[in-house]
């Protein structure tokens, strides 16, 4: 225990021995590349104006939610995430069933932001080749897939790696992004002549609210722009710290609120976009910086995005080890696998790359199908954090229960009641929304594939629950047991995690 941080005591006391070293930032994130990855799904089917109010107007609603997320985490900061956390909220009896759902939601939502972060990384490398060529001619989807398949064995090869220089890159690039994005705002407005700047109404008002769903209403069409910001936002929840949390979720708000008003304001006319390229975003900065100069500012938006993905694949390879040493994986814990030389779960992090391959074939339909990917990760992960957001609000009091709040609490009176109730109503709300094929007619090339995914992959994994998985999982279990030797004087330290089913802690 002398040997052990604060945060490492913490998870002794909660029933863990920690597994991994914490030498990643908790600064991780990609504004300016989320945005260029999604910025076509706003604007394309809402218009300028949707991309303008969607965002602000979901980055409020992630506070929320962000909010609610950090409460949790901080209370119970494990690998797990938010999947350990929902068994600690829960009475005994629905232990197994709570961890069940919300772990392969979690697993299926994290996997999802894995590749669809990948796939817009390929896609912006291919649009900057577009440019850089000067060629009018398109990409050919195999070729955006083969590159996507690429970078995807080379982020879990470099995540087999020891952490501690990834970490000190990756921290590196949360400046290298924010300087980035800075940049960006100031060169599109020194570039562009004031005369072509779009007029205040075609940024925020009706004028900015264009149709081009073939058959929705305004209405859906310009709440469709709520995909780019609800991406952004709870795909780094599930990988930031509480603090990070809180404060990545105003920052990203309000800078990235700043972003989008600038594109719009700069974009030049809708009809010209997405362009040759398919990135709506590098077209804009294409039309005001010009080749050189656009490219030059693309690279490390194209790095930070490359980072991001780092990040991502780490934290999903941990979810997985936590589920697979939990026996929630028909795997008997094959993948609840840490290597003693490395640190590093490798065969949870295999298992993640060459699963997360997977989504992006939807592109090989579609590319409209393909945007599936991205309202894959928004519902999953928003539903595996709404689960334990509610079961704490409802049975915070209860004997099995009783909620011990962590560092980061928004006190038990109307700030905090009000935050978790708003963003789990928010969340219902948007997973219905990212539910809607965003162009009419629904043909199979145009079908969201994304709840159709989320639906079947809980189906099956609630039959197999039913059929085997009840027989070895029992929601997650402490591994004190396993790694640390109790005090055999007092033989406090690990005295529960004999339990029969694993389910209760130290």
């Amino acid at each position: 225990m002398t040997a052990f941080s604060d945060d490492d005591r913490e998870l002794v006391a909660l029933g863990y021995v920690p597994s991994f070293k914490r030498e990643f930032s908790n600064l991780a994130t990609g504004l300016c590349s989320s945005i260029a990855t999604t910025l076509n799904t706003p604007l394309l089917t809402g218009g300028p104006s949707s991309v303008v109010w969607c965002w602000i107007l979901g980055a409020s609603m992630c506070l929320a939610l962000g909010s609610s997320i950090a409460e949790i985490v901080s209370a119970y900061p494990t690998s797990g995430g938010m999947y350990t956390a929902s068994a600690r909220l829960t009475p005994k009896k629905y232990r197994a069933r709570v961890g069940w759902l919300v772990g392969w939601l979690n697993i299926l939502g994290q996997i999802a932001g894995v590749s669809s972060t990948e796939f817009g990384l390929a896609n912006m490398i291919w649009a900057a080749v577009v440019i850089g060529k000067a060629s009018r001619q398109s990409i050919l989807l195999t070729k955006t897939v083969w590159l996507f398949v690429v970078l995807l064995i080379v982020h879990g090869c470099l995540n087999c790696l020891g952490t501690r220089w990834l970490a000190r890159i990756s921290s590196a690039f949360v400046f290298v992004n924010l300087g980035a994005t800075i940049l960006i705002i100031i060169v599109l407005l020194a570039t562009t002549p004031r005369s072509e700047m779009h007029a205040a109404g075609y940024v925020f008002g009706s004028q900015g609210i264009v149709n081009q769903t073939g058959g929705w209403n305004n209405g859906l069409a310009f709440v469709f722009g709520l995909l780019s910001v609800q991406w952004t936002e709870v795909k780094r929840a599930a990988y930031a710290a509480p603090t990070a949390i809180f404060i990545a979720v105003i920052g990203t708000g309000l800078l990235g609120w700043l972003l989008n008003i600038v594109i719009v304001l700069c974009s030049g006319p809708l009809a010209d976009l997405p362009g040759a390229s398919g990135s709506a975003f590098l077209q804009v900065m294409y039309l005001r910086m010009g080749k050189a100069g656009s490219l030059i500012l693309w690279v490390p938006v194209c790095f930070t995005a490359f980072f991001v993905v780092q990040t991502a694949l780490q934290a999903t390879s941990r979810t997985i080890y936590a589920f697979s040493r939990d026996h929630g994986l028909p795997d008997r814990g094959f993948f609840g696998y840490n290597s003693k030389v490395t640190q590093t779960p490798l065969r949870s992090i295999v298992l993640c790359t060459l699963v997360s391959i997977i989504p992006g074939l939807l592109d090989l339909a579609s590319p409209i199908a393909a945007n599936a990917i991205f309202a894959l990760t928004a519902i999953a992960l928003d539903l595996s954090y709404i689960i334990p957001i509610f079961l704490r609000r409802v049975f915070q009091n209860h004997p099995d229960v009783m909620f011990k709040p962590g560092p980061f609490y928004m006190g038990g009176g109307m700030l905090g009641w009000a935050a978790n109730w708003i963003c789990i109503c928010w969340t219902l709300f948007v997973c219905v929304i990212f539910s809607f094929p965003v162009t009419l007619p629904v043909t199979p090339e145009t079908m969201n594939y994304a709840s159709v995914i989320t639906v079947g992959v809980m189906v099956f994994a609630f039959i197999w629950y039913i059929l085997d998985g009840h027989r070895h999982y029992h929601g997650p279990q402490s591994n004190i047991k396993q790694d640390v030797e109790p005090d055999k004087e007092s033989g406090e330290v690990g005295k529960d995690s004999e339990d029969h089913n694993g389910s209760d802690y130290v």
